[in-house]
C-alpha cells in the first residue's frame, strides 16, 4: 500500500470502521470522532488518492477507482468486511463501495454528501471546476470557506479557517481538478442503484447545507430501504468539524445499534 498513506486506531479484535475524507482534505478531519470511536471500534483513516500523503491514482480518478483504493487498504490488513463512513465526496466513494462489494460492509454512514443536483446546482459546481483548472485551489477557497461553514464559526475560529486555507492550497492543481470532476460529474452512477443498497445506513447533513441540502439527504435514504436520516440544525457542510457533537450523538448509536462494539476502554491506536 505505498500509494494510500493511512491510520489505524482502536483494538485489532474488534470491528472495523473506515472513514472517508472529502474532497481536497486528508484523513485529519476525523480527529474529533477518532477518540470516541476507537475506544469501542477498530477504525481507519486514509487519504484519498491525490490527497494528503497518499500518491496521486494510478488510473484516472473515478468513484470506482476510489472504491478499489479502500478495498486494497482493507484487503491488506486481512479485514473482510466494515462500516463504512463517508464525508461529501466520501459519502459518494462509500455508496459506490457498498454497491461494489455488498457482501463487505456492515453499515454505512453517508454525512453531507450530494443527490441529484438542479441544473443551477450542476452549473454552479462545473464553473468551480473550471475555476479550479484554470486557476487552481485558490480561485475556490474563500467561497468553500463560506458554504462549509457558518458566518460565526467562521469569525470565531480564524484557526480552524487558517488550517482549511493550507489543507486545501497544499493541494497538487492538476490533481485536486482531476478530483473535483469526480464530486461533479460521477452522480449518476450513485443514484438509483439496482440492486439497491441492503446494508444498514445512516444519512447526515447540516440543515443549511447549501450544497448538500437535507432535500438530497432524504432522496438519497428514499433509494436505500433500511436507512434514517438525521438533519443538524443551524450548520452547514463541515458538520464534524463545527459541531463535532451533533454528529457523534447520531452517529455513534446508530454504529452500536447494528455493529458489536467491544467493551468501552481506555482509547488506544496504531500504526
Amino acid at each position: 500500500m505505498s500509494n494510500t498513506s493511512f491510520q489505524w486506531y482502536g483494538p485489532c479484535t474488534a470491528p472495523v470502521i473506515a472513514l472517508i475524507h472529502g474532497l481536497g482534505l486528508t484523513r485529519d478531519v476525523w480527529l474529533s470522532q477518532i477518540g470516541e470511536l476507537s475506544a469501542r471500534y477498530r477504525v481507519l483513516t486514509y487519504d484519498l488518492y491525490g490527497h494528503g500523503k497518499s500518491g496521486p491514482s494510478p488510473t484516472p480518478p473515478s468513484l470506482s477507482v476510489f472504491a478499489q483504493q479502500l478495498a486494497a487498504v482493507l484487503e491488506n490488513a486481512d479485514v473482510l468486511e466494515s462500516a463504512v463512513v463517508g464525508f461529501s465526496m466520501g459519502g459518494m466513494i462509500a455508496r459506490r463501495f457498498a454497491q461494489d462489494y455488498p457482501n463487505r460492509v456492515t453499515a454505512l454512514a453517508i454525512l453531507n454528501s450530494p443527490h441529484k443536483r438542479s441544473p443551477e446546482a450542476q452549473a454552479r459546481i462545473d464553473l468551480r471546476v473550471q475555476q479550479a483548472s484554470e486557476n487552481g485551489p485558490e480561485a475556490t477557497i474563500e467561497d468553500a470557506l463560506e458554504r462549509w461553514f457558518t458566518p460565526e464559526f467562521r469569525k470565531k475560529s480564524p484557526d480552524a479557517m487558517a488550517r482549511f486555507r493550507t489543507c486545501i492550497l497544499n493541494n497538487d492543481p492538476a490533481l485536486y481538478t482531476g478530483n473535483y470532476r469526480v464530486l461533479a460529474g460521477n452522480m449518476d452512477e450513485i443514484i438509483a442503484p439496482s440492486p439497491p443498497i441492503a446494508c444498514p445506513s445512516l444519512i447526515i447533513t447540516g440543515e443549511d447545507d447549501f450544497g448538500n441540502n437535507p432535500e438530497m439527504a432524504h432522496a438519497i435514504a428514499s433509494e436505500i430501504p433500511r436507512s434514517e436520516v438525521a438533519i443538524l440544525p443551524g450548520l452547514r457542510h463541515m458538520t464534524m468539524i463545527e459541531d463535532p457533537a451533533a454528529v457523534n450523538n447520531v452517529l455513534l448509536p446508530f454504529l452500536s445499534k447494528h455493529l458489536s462494539p467491544q467493551p468501552l476502554r481506555e482509547v488506544g491506536k496504531q500504526t
